[in-house]
């Protein structure tokens, strides 16, 4: 059975013998951590969640922004790119095809992979779409082909027992089209039972104290109802220490919280275009009142909540500035078209951006909110 599901799930393998080229492919890990004395971590991870920034202004104005190509940057990779890595034997949590492997050089990836695997979708096109609008997301590359040596004919890293027993060094597997990820920029802020943050703690973020306003965190918790982000527990959203933020004294001048996996969203459950039409942007729309009670595990940490006029006003403002043309590319540079699992539907890329469009509407050709 198991193999069954990932046989389906992964893109056709070509194993071959051949080794991997020289260089320094000792891993590096994957997200570097910020250091903190262990007798006032709890303290200084508290301080710095309170005085977290949730959105800044987008790097460019988003009508312009480029779904089309990969998050861009020196080390970036084009969607034409062929990428060579060895297999590293890592524990990951979820049920979906993916897998860690070591570039030459040392940078340790998350490789996603499989045209009937939801996540490596959704997550490319929800972290473009949070990128443009100014919210914190995890960099997501389309690539042509991940080539991994040592790989398992179909990895997947939550049976490292039987990823050991077939994995070979002599021999690669290539995967094609695959999905990198890497994290948002900057050193994640953990502490003994606080890996992540959840959803009911953003109240705790003080304008006052520098940390994001109450219209960026409304805004926040309404864009994550337009994605059905129902996967958010705790550990699926993290708190960074921005580059350069480090302080020996406060431990992060610079806190960022953001939405750090979003492999289940347009759905429920995940890459699902019935299922997403359907899943209104308002519980109640008179008190522009969200909630996720309606989708899996009961919306997880996500609490109901009445959103500002000033949150909605600022989602509104950056949402309907994109094209339709860009909406269009949003669907497609992600692979939508080319989803090999369920209905017809689930592949129409007209369909996909009709949708969006209506759950804008609902956002922005609304009367004000009653919340000042």
């Amino acid at each position: 059975m198991l193999v069954t599901f990932l046989a389906s799930a992964c893109a056709t393998p070509e194993p071959g013998p051949a080794s991997l080229p020289p260089g320094d492919d000792a891993p590096l890990k994957e997200v570097e951590e910020l250091p903190l004395p262990p007798e006032r971590a709890v303290e200084l991870r508290n301080d710095a969640f309170a005085r977290a920034r949730v959105w800044q202004e987008p790097p460019m104005p988003v009508g312009e922004a480029d779904f089309r190509s990969n998050p861009p940057g020196e080390d970036s990779f084009p969607p034409d790119a062929e990428l060579v890595c060895r297999f590293v034997i890592k524990y990951s949590s979820g049920r979906t095809p993916k897998f860690h492997c070591v570039l030459p050089g040392g940078e340790l990836i998350k490789v996603k992979y499989g045209r009937r695997n939801p996540e490596p979708l959704a997550e490319v096109a929800a972290t473009r779409l949070l990128a443009a609008l100014g919210f914190g997301a995890d960099r997501m590359y389309r690539v042509a082909r991940v080539r991994c040596y040592g790989c398992p004919p179909y990895p997947q890293p939550r049976f490292p027992w039987l990823e050991a027993f077939f994995s070979r060094a002599d021999k690669y597997v290539d995967m094609a089209p695959a999905s990198v990820e890497r994290p948002f920029p900057g050193k994640k802020i953990a502490s003994p039972g606080a890996d992540g943050w959840a959803w009911h703690e953003l109240d705790h973020v003080d304008p006052g104290r520098g940390g994001g306003s109450r219209a960026e965190k409304d805004a926040l918790r309404l864009i994550a109802v337009f994605l059905a982000d129902w996967d958010n527990k705790a550990s699926n959203q993290r708190l960074v220490c921005l580059p350069g933020g480090e302080d020996k004294d406060v431990g992060c001048r610079k806190p960022f919280a953001y939405l750090q996996d979003l492999g289940a969203t347009f759905g429920p459950l995940a890459v699902n275009l019935e299922a997403w039409r359907k899943v209104p942007v308002w519980a109640d729309p008179a008190a522009c009142r969200v909630s996720m009670k309606a989708l899996p595990y009961q919306g997880a940490t996500f609490g109901d909540a009445d959103i500002s006029e000033g949150g909605r006003k600022l989602l509104a403002s950056e949402m309907t500035q994109l094209r339709e043309p860009q909406l269009h590319d949003l669907f497609d540079a992600a692979g939508f078209a080319q989803y090999r699992r369920g209905p017809d539907s689930n592949r129409d890329l007209e369909g996909w951006v009709a949708a969006f469009k209506a759950k804008v509407a609902e956002i922005a050709d609304r009367p004000s909110c009653p919340v000042p």
